[in-house]
């Protein structure tokens, strides 16, 4: 799965097919940024990425993206998510 594929489901998440180019480089940085934030919880994203990390990314860049529009704490469906990727990869590692 690559970046442009993560970008197209973001927008398909977001309900923006004719995002313009400009939304379109800002939502891959929020990309980035998300793949950076999950790996900064102790969780090693596999290369190349499976489509559960890649629905995993996605859905915490679409939570950062919509965060700025309101107060409201990440949704309990990603932190379950992140939790249960990072539970499953340490009981691997033992």
């Amino acid at each position: 799965m690559s970046c442009g594929d993560l970008l197209v489901f973001l927008l398909a998440d977001l309900g923006e097919p004719n995002a313009s180019d400009a939304r379109k480089q800002w939502l891959g940085l929020q990309l980035k940024a998300a793949m950076q934030f999950i790996e900064r919880e102790g969780i090693s994203l596999s290369v190349p990425l499976t489509y559960e990390d890649g629905a995993l990314i996605v859905m915490y860049a679409a939570y950062l993206v919509r965060k700025r529009d309101t107060s409201e704490g990440m949704p309990r469906m990603l932190r379950w998510a992140l939790n249960n990727r990072l539970f499953s990869q340490k009981a691997q590692e033992d």
